[in-house]
């Protein structure tokens, strides 16, 4: 990056288009996990779902445009990211895409597993060589395969949180303290590896963790931006000893 460059950047400007999408991005996950399929999936119950589903059909389907969009959405923020910690640390931000891209590669290939299900329940005539039992198996089957495939996600996620946060711990141009609460959150979301303690400490250690990590830095960057004055003298400092 040269000093030109530099001096026509609007750090402030992408900080806050990240944090607004960043926050949709949130908006759309929260709907599709907890307004979705946390009202339709009974789990270990496929018949009660199956009713929901079909109850709720269409729904159902904005859950999984959701949750694509959530994935989808996600990508530019990875990349106004990377632009904006890049003069703290290239390599540690360029750590961060790549973990936020892989999580979002996972969760936009698990986001089909939940599309599964409708197929299964079309009443197509190619499953007729299906049992009714059969199916509603199949069905529960695949969403159980989405919820796998968003642990992946969370802890690719987390990773990114702990790369985040230390890229802002290390700025001169947003609170460090934001930096600690990113990490912390990321640090909670590696118990993903590990459903049984995650079920045990989600009310109490992951949940709040996240919330506090997240929406800090969220609401900071769309309330406050970055110091544009700091950032550039960082980007001067980092660029000029390239």
């Amino acid at each position: 990056m040269t000093a030109s460059e530099i001096e026509k950047s609007s750090p402030r400007l992408m900080a806050r288009t990240a944090g607004t999408i960043y926050l949709l991005t949130g908006f759309a996950y929260v709907f599709a996990d907890n307004f979705v399929r946390g009202k339709l999936i009974v789990s270990d119950d496929a018949a009660s779902t199956v009713h929901n589903i079909l109850a709720h059909e269409t729904l159902y389907r904005a859950g999984f445009a959701a949750d694509l969009l959530s994935s989808i959405w996600f990508i530019p923020v990875t990349l106004l990211f990377y632009e904006l910690f890049k003069p703290v640390n290239r390599k540690i931000a360029l750590l961060a895409a790549f973990f936020s891209l892989s999580g979002c590669v996972v969760a936009a290939f698990g986001s089909i597993f939940h599309l599964i299900p409708l197929v299964l329940l079309s009443g197509s005539p190619y499953l007729s060589a299906f049992s009714t039992a059969q199916l509603q198996t199949l069905m529960l089957f695949f969403l159980k395969l989405r919820a796998e495939a968003s642990t992946i996600y969370m802890v690719f996620f987390g990773c990114y949180n702990i790369s985040i946060g230390y890229l802002v711990f290390r700025s001169k141009f947003l609170p460090r303290v934001i930096g600690v609460f990113m990490m912390i959150a990321g640090i909670t979301y590696q118990s993903f590896l590990w459903p049984p303690l995650l079920t045990r400490i989600f009310p109490y250690v992951v949940g709040p963790a996240g919330a506090l990590g997240e929406l800090s830095l969220v609401f900071w960057l769309i309330l406050f931006g970055v110091n544009a004055q700091r950032w550039k003298e960082q980007a001067r400092t980092t660029f000029s000893s390239c």
